[in-house]
């Protein structure tokens, strides 16, 4: 679905998030998968700790490609 997604913003300059919105409800594929887009706007806070026993108990696998915002969190064991 993301390159469809792309397409349907390529070329435009994101001036608001409703015009964002509205390019990305306008997305489907020719068997008529749509897109439905829902704004989050809450802040979430930043700097919060994990749970004590969260790093024994879990395996976070980071990946090759931008590592700092794609990873997987896997249960040990």
């Amino acid at each position: 679905m993301f390159p469809h997604v792309t397409r349907a913003c390529q070329g435009v300059v994101f001036k608001s998030i409703d015009l964002i919105k509205e390019l990305m409800e306008k997305t489907k594929t020719s068997k008529g998968l749509k897109v439905t887009v829902n704004i989050i706007d809450k802040v979430y806070q930043t700097g919060r700790k994990v749970a004590t026993d969260f790093k024994k108990n879990m395996t976070i696998k980071f990946d090759e490609f931008l590592p700092k915002w794609n990873y997987t969190v896997v249960p040990n064991g």
